[in-house]
């Protein structure tokens, strides 16, 4: 599976570190975003806050009203407006991965991408 755009056009600054949120995340790794958050609710001790931490809603909201963020929880494309269907939007407020938890993400992940990735 091709990721569909740069990864570096997926990450965003917040509260000072530069991030990837889990539904973008969940796209470079090819798995979903709930396979992504269960894997690391399931190994938090892998997981200190300075590796993933979770948006408040604040943020979520400031995000999502600068249109960096889609209501679903991934980083917008510029141009890109997005009208989603009803159960489409992030009942939460995702979780922003760091560099070194993005990695971590790859060893706990079962897939092909994110094994290749961890090498």
């Amino acid at each position: 599976m091709k990721v569909p755009r740069p990864i570096d056009s997926m990450i965003l600054a917040v509260r000072g570190k530069r991030v990837m949120l889990a539904a973008d995340l969940a796209i470079v790794y090819g798995v979903e975003t709930k396979a992504l958050n269960q894997a690391v609710k399931r190994n938090q001790e892998r997981f200190p806050t300075d590796f993933v931490f979770q948006l408040s809603q604040q943020e979520f909201v400031e995000l999502k009203s600068r249109s960096l963020v889609t209501a679903d929880g991934h980083v917008a494309l510029r141009s890109q407006t997005v009208t989603l269907k009803r159960g489409q939007h992030a009942k939460y407020a995702p979780l922003a991965f760091t560099e070194h938890g993005a990695i971590m993400a790859a060893t706990v992940l079962n897939s092909s991408q994110a094994v290749a990735m961890s090498v």
